[in-house]
């Protein structure tokens, strides 16, 4: 007769042994990272309607955090210059791996796993050549390194898995920085950033960049709808009294599309765009200003449906129907045409809210 150990010994050997999955850790339908009141900091998941289903503390600022498609793991990055990229077994709340960049090299704040969660990309800084890339890392053999492949510019911040699941978008923000020099930027007045797609073996698709007057308009974070539209936030680096349109779109081949959002939107953006997300249905965009306080949400040509006024408005993701917003106040915000506080929380979330589909 077979023992229990004996099966899951087989189980194992054969690659069917049952995983631990995301109602393990309560279903939750977002990950985001906080400031709690002791003053450190932690990952939660959150329900869709915005209540607290785990908080893992971590050990310094969260910026953004990778959820596997299917496992209850989540890496969270620290805050750039990142000095760390924990994978956290969020049923359990344990670290399973710290992940480490080579040496002259630091995380940029953001990751995506493959469609089928067996790699892990994540945005790196060569500082000592200056060089963006992105590092490939075995998700399904214990997060081992297999090596990094050129992000197509400078300063890769976010990337997105695109539909086809064999390519990646790249905001690369144009930015050199050096850990000696803190958040420093080096090279404003050269900056050149873009948007790069990039296959799985390093291949260079496809390259836009802004206008050359608009060259100050460092591309920051995307999203992508199911038909490969791509939704781009910019924050500009130049003079306040001439900033240009901080939204753009782009689909692969095609031109890249700047959208006002407004007479003096820009202006009172303070020139800064936090986050960005399509809706549920990628017919809607929005895309959060922390700095001036308000979000706007587009149709997918850009064209802005409404404004929402909310202190500190950063975090978003698809809801239920339409978007769900963080404040660095607490509140998790539904807006599906209005605005109304699901949740407030005794915390201070942090720039991103990531969805777990």
């Amino acid at each position: 007769m077979p023992t229990r150990r004996s099966f899951l010994t087989g189980l194992l050997a054969s690659g069917l042994a049952p995983y631990a999955s995301w109602a393990d850790a309560g279903s939750p339908a977002y990950l985001a990272a906080a400031k709690v009141p002791s003053g450190g900091f932690a990952l939660f998941g959150l329900s869709a309607a915005g209540a607290r289903l785990f908080e893992i503390p971590l050990p310094g600022r969260g910026h953004a955090a990778a959820a596997h498609p299917s496992r209850p793991l989540a890496v969270a990055f620290a805050r750039r210059p990142g000095h760390f990229a924990l994978v956290i077994d969020c049923a359990t709340g344990e670290t399973v791996r710290r992940l480490d960049t080579p040496d002259g090299s630091h995380f940029y704040g953001h990751g995506v796993f493959s469609a089928d969660g067996g790699v892990l990309f994540t945005t790196e800084n060569d500082y000592e050549t200056g060089r963006g890339m992105i590092g490939v890392w075995d998700a399904a053999g214990g997060f081992a390194r297999l090596g990094a492949i050129p992000s197509g510019g400078v300063g890769p911040h976010e990337l997105r898995l695109m539909p086809d699941g064999g390519t990646l978008v790249i905001a690369n923000g144009g930015i050199e920085t050096h850990p000696d020099a803190g958040r420093q930027k080096l090279n404003i007045p050269f900056m050149r950033p873009n948007l790069s797609y990039v296959s799985f073996d390093g291949a260079l698709v496809d390259k836009v960049e802004p206008p050359e007057d608009w060259h100050k308009n460092s591309m920051r974070h995307i999203a992508v709808n199911g038909d490969g539209l791509v939704a781009i936030a910019c924050q500009w680096q130049g003079a306040m009294t001439e900033v240009p349109p901080l939204l753009a779109t782009h689909r692969l081949g095609e031109k890249l599309e700047f959208h006002a959002l407004g007479p003096r939107a820009e202006a009172e953006l303070q020139g800064y765009l936090g986050s960005v997300a399509f809706s549920g249905g990628g017919d809607e965009i929005a895309v959060t200003g922390p700095r001036g306080g308000m979000a706007f949400v587009t149709d997918a040509d850009g064209r802005v449906s409404r404004r929402l006024d909310q202190r500190d408005i950063c975090g978003v993701a698809p809801g239920q129907a339409g978007f769900v917003f963080t404040t660095g106040e607490g509140q998790v915000l539904a807006d599906s045409g209005a605005a109304h506080d699901m949740a407030t929380h005794d915390c201070a979330w942090d720039n991103h809210l990531v969805p777990i589909i």
